[in-house]
């Protein structure tokens, strides 16, 4: 099969397309929300000038050195924005809601499996890793309540901001939907979901007060906006490529054949 011929689009083709943007969302919501903060991961470090490191809080660097660590799970929440942004743009904003609701429905769905492997007893002599099991099911059940309640918000502000900017802007200046809703949107579950295991007393016990959280927030929703402005020219490829799979019911064509 020919690049050309994935292009043309067909009934079948787009379903395909759907699900597997559909598949590609759900694995990265239910991976962060299993792995989330069992690890801490370094994606960069630099040594920082003086004038930078003067107002650069302690907490984010080691003396002169910043390193941008995040949680483990974080390294494919971003790709659910990118997805929801593709399928906001070639299918519609109404399936992109749906996929956001899909999503959450699913990892209750998984909250709910795992709760009822924790329930069933023991087969004592034959788990091969029953701590390890307990130990990931007390996390996600500390997580991914309070995660998904900042997903569901996140989600559905960035399908809305989406669509907004796609009216102003009649469906022109494909960068300003896609960063102007991801970046924002971002910046809402950063804060959300910090800031509900800070209250829950889910955070580190160095997490004392809400400068220390926001030193939080402000690092976390870092990756996320630099991971916002790499995916824009993903969304553009893709777009380009998909072309004739659009059947967004606004008309708005950003590539007309």
């Amino acid at each position: 099969m020919t690049l050309n011929s994935i292009r043309k689009s067909n009934p079948q083709k787009r379903d395909i397309l759907f699900l597997c943007l559909t598949g590609i969302f759900i694995t990265a919501l239910v991976f962060g929300n299993i792995v989330g903060t069992t690890k801490f991961i370094t994606i960069f470090s630099f040594e920082m000038p003086a004038w930078l490191r003067s107002i650069t809080p302690s907490l984010v660097r080691d003396g002169k050195t910043y390193t941008m660590s995040i949680p483990v799970g974080l390294v494919a929440y971003p790709f659910t924005f990118l997805v929801t942004d593709l399928i906001s743009e070639l299918f519609g904003r109404k399936k992109a809601q749906m996929v956001v609701w899909i999503g959450f429905f699913m990892n209750m769905y998984m909250l709910f499996l795992m709760s009822v492997g924790h329930w069933f007893p023991n087969t004592y002599g034959v788990s091969g890793g029953l701590n390890l099991f307990e130990g990931v099911y007390d996390f996600v059940i500390a997580n991914t309540i309070s995660s998904m309640i900042a997903y569901l918000i996140a989600q559905s502000v960035d399908v809305r901001l989406f669509h907004f900017w796609k009216r102003v802007t009649k469906g022109n200046y494909l960068w300003i939907r896609n960063n102007g809703s991801t970046m924002f949107s971002q910046l809402v579950d950063s804060t959300a979901i910090l800031s509900i295991l800070y209250f829950s007393g889910n955070l580190g016990d160095n997490i004392t007060n809400l400068y220390l959280l926001g030193i939080l927030i402000i690092n976390s929703y870092l990756f996320k906006f630099l991971f916002a402005l790499f995916d824009t020219p993903i969304v553009y490829a893709a777009v380009w490529f998909f072309k004739d799979y659009d059947e967004d019911p606004e008309g708005y064509k950003l590539f007309k054949s």
